[in-house]
């Protein structure tokens, strides 16, 4: 089997016009070059050049070798091209976990464009309240809504989003309820709780003023569009981040309660193990989630 370095070396020195110009096109000594070329030789059992200190003529059968020695490094720049084509075009399947909310708000809209930027990559979402662990159970990437700083881990994590979590209620509840004015307007007012158990919003404006209050709990939803549906109806004021509520916002069916005032943000965090991140495929489907406008998606988020 011939060696196909030998083939490349052998073009080259052809190519070139003498051993000494290909070295210097290939950065190697001369030396090197008339090696590969004699062992081709030896190799193929006949001589492919006639050299000497004023010539360097092929043979009749170097004709021949040297036209398949420039097929062969036509195919092999084929070759790499095909690689090189598919690292810069991300294919394969990508796994990928996250919340339900966080599936909702934050990448319904987002990976539709993903899908039509990379036609060869396959995603997979697999949408669940429940922890995962991102290598034991084979997932390239989850998605991560959170209101404090995730736990240090081996996972590497890329920032995502960022939002406000805001005060909104139906305009019809304001026009009966009247708008509060103040957070301490609050107590007076029904609130939309996450939890029965009751705790009360920890309000703070630009200047880092803060205030807690506990409006009167009128219904109760760990789920988030349960109770921005609730909010809707109009029975009360809702903490929702921006994201959530926006939609509701731009239709008239939610107003801004105490806009100066916010409950908090909601950081958005990618996380993969470090290997997968590696991949292409993989890096490909973090840095378009991590663009701020993702292609033209709303960004979004929930905890």
């Amino acid at each position: 089997m011939l060696n196909l370095n030998d083939l490349h070396f052998f073009a080259q020195a052809v190519d070139s016009g003498g051993f000494a110009a290909a070295a210097r096109r290939l950065g190697c000594p001369k030396s090197t070059v008339s090696k590969r070329v004699a062992t081709l030789e030896a190799t193929l059992g006949v001589q492919l050049l006639h050299r000497s200190s004023r010539s360097f003529v092929l043979t009749e059968v170097g004709r021949d070798v040297y036209d398949h020695a420039r097929a062969a490094m036509i195919e092999a720049e084929a070759a790499e091209a095909v690689v090189n084509r598919r690292l810069a075009e991300p294919s394969g399947t990508v796994r990928i976990t996250a919340s339900v909310p966080t599936a909702q708000f934050q990448l319904a809209d987002r990976l539709p464009v993903l899908a039509r930027r990379y036609p060869r990559l396959r995603v997979q979402l697999h949408v669940t309240d429940r922890f995962i662990d991102l290598v034991q159970e084979g997932f390239d990437i989850a998605v991560r809504s959170h209101f404090a700083a995730l736990p240090d881990s081996e996972l590497i994590q890329r920032p995502m989003h960022e939002e406000d979590i805001t005060l909104v209620a139906a305009p019809s509840y304001i026009a009966q309820g009247g708008e509060p004015a103040t957070p301490e307007d609050l107590e007076d007012h029904s609130g939309l709780m996450t939890s029965l158990a009751m705790k009360p919003w920890r309000l703070s404006d630009a200047t880092g003023r803060t205030v807690e209050v506990a409006p009167r709990p009128q219904f109760h939803a760990d789920e988030s569009v349960a109770l921005m549906r609730a909010a809707e109806a109009g029975l009360g004021i809702v903490c929702l981040p921006e994201s959530i509520s926006a939609q509701g916002v731009r239709d008239g069916r939610l107003v801004q309660v105490l806009p100066a005032w916010t409950a908090g943000r909601v950081r958005t965090t990618i996380l993969t193990p470090h290997k997968r991140g590696q991949l292409p495929a993989v890096r490909a489907v973090i840095d378009f989630l991590a663009q701020k406008d993702a292609a033209g998606a709303h960004p979004s988020a929930a905890h």
